[in-house]
């Protein structure tokens, strides 16, 4: 029930979870695997994709910082006592289009 990696194995292992680990795709990684194996590539080529990957990135983070900063305005504006009324769950309910 064991297998047996050999040290390329091994190696090939440490490159795709490091790969995975700065948030690249599967689809990513096999390019980059690609390159990395291809030693008549173009630096230039590698380094395309960790652009591209760093566009995305800070599109996600952008992303995430305007959900942030809407859901705290939120949390805010709710009193988060015994009553009913919640601002939070007026903006769900309404799509995003509740007044604060």
């Amino acid at each position: 029930g064991y297998r047996l990696y050999q040290p390329q194995d091994l190696h090939s292992l440490a490159f795709i979870k490091r790969s995975r680990d700065l948030g690249f795709s599967l689809e990513e990684v096999g390019k980059l695997l690609t390159l990395w194996q291809d030693r008549q590539r173009a630096s230039a080529d590698v380094k395309a994709l960790a652009v591209q990957h760093i566009d995305e990135l800070n599109r996600r983070i952008e992303e995430l910082v305007s959900l942030r900063d809407t859901l705290s305005e939120l949390a805010a504006h709710c009193q988060g006592n015994d009553r009913p009324d919640c601002p939070i769950l007026k903006d769900l309910a309404n799509g995003g289009e509740c007044c604060h």
